[in-house]
């Protein structure tokens, strides 16, 4: 199997596992702190990645530079994107948390233009973001009155600032891409954005109001630090190095709908406007794929070139 074909792969496992975390996550915080939640899980996946990572490779980076910038990537991405979120789905519903969430590959085009970054962005790219987010959009379009609840605003606003954020860590992922050790960095993000989690966790919330003894939120966290974090994020970082951004990013799009489909089968209504977003997510996701296959091929950018000699070391 080439290395395309398993970075596909990759992207096709965060897609589905990051579209089931939103209700894993849900689930968790409705008896456990949000942040002592995110941090506990992203922790746990520290340890273990970081474990393997050495395990396989028996070397890391261990620079002052590389460990300033796994910090500073884990604080957008982990922190802020991760934890931010989890404390705002005690807010709102998982999907509509996903719904904002697929603004994620907006975000990453805007950081990129103005940072004057080199990634170049065609006609076939927009339309293909556009129909995407429109895709979304068309799932919890009766959700919009909500608005007029603070707390339920609140929620939205804070998703929407980890968007942000984990578009920005996606950036510096992409452009501090060093090749020491992949997996231990991914696990060195992890470790930094939970620890910061957890240092500012007894602060913000109120370990009283916890339901400690509920089998149901500790299951879910299981769940989260195994395939939401380890295997994922390993697979993240190995997609994020061998695909364009901009796509590997369009995962966000497809999220929402495996949100919809556990709604589903958990006795949520799906109705033809769910199927006409199904369509024009895919639909998006291919014009965003096709757009760069295009612009790869006619005009090849000196980090793509770069992206497609990385050996496979995860």
């Amino acid at each position: 199997m080439n290395t395309k074909v398993k970075a596909y792969l990759a992207y096709a496992y965060i897609a589905i596992i990051w579209g089931t975390t939103y209700f894993g996550i849900r689930v968790a915080v409705q008896a456990l702190p949000p942040f002592f939640m995110a941090a506990t899980r992203q922790l746990i996946a520290f340890i273990i990645l970081a474990f393997i990572a050495i395990a396989i490779k028996k070397k890391a980076n261990l620079s002052i530079k590389n460990l300033s910038r796994q910090a500073l990537i884990g604080f957008l991405m982990i922190t802020i994107g991760n934890g931010v979120v989890s404390y705002a789905e005690r807010s709102i519903p998982s999907g509509v948390a996903a719904l904002i969430c697929s603004l994620m590959p907006i975000a990453v085009v805007f950081i990129n233009l103005g940072l004057g970054n080199r990634e170049r962005l065609n006609g076939r790219i927009l339309w293909g973001l556009l129909l995407g987010l429109t895709g979304v959009a068309l799932i919890f379009r009766n959700d919009l009155a909500a608005l007029q609840n603070p707390h339920y605003l609140l929620g939205i606003l804070g998703t929407l600032m980890a968007t942000i954020a984990w578009a920005g860590g996606n950036v510096l992922t992409k452009k501090w891409n060093d090749q020491t050790n992949p997996m231990f960095d991914a696990a060195l993000q992890l470790g930094f954005g939970g620890m910061f989690l957890m240092l500012g966790s007894p602060l913000l919330e109120d370990y009283q109001a916890a339901h400690w003894g509920s089998s149901s939120a500790w299951f879910a966290l299981a769940y989260l630090c195994i395939f939401g974090s380890v295997i994922a994020f390993t697979a993240y970082r190995y997609a994020l190095a061998h695909l364009p951004v901009s796509f590997v990013t369009s995962y966000a799009y497809i999220n929402p709908m495996i949100a919809v489909i556990i709604g589903y089968f958990a006795g949520e209504n799906l109705g033809p406007w769910t199927m006409l977003s199904f369509i024009a997510i895919i639909s998006g996701v291919a014009l965003v794929n096709y757009g760069h296959h295009k612009q790869r091929k006619h005009f090849p950018l000196p980090s793509e070139a770069q992206t497609a000699t990385i050996p496979n070391t995860e």
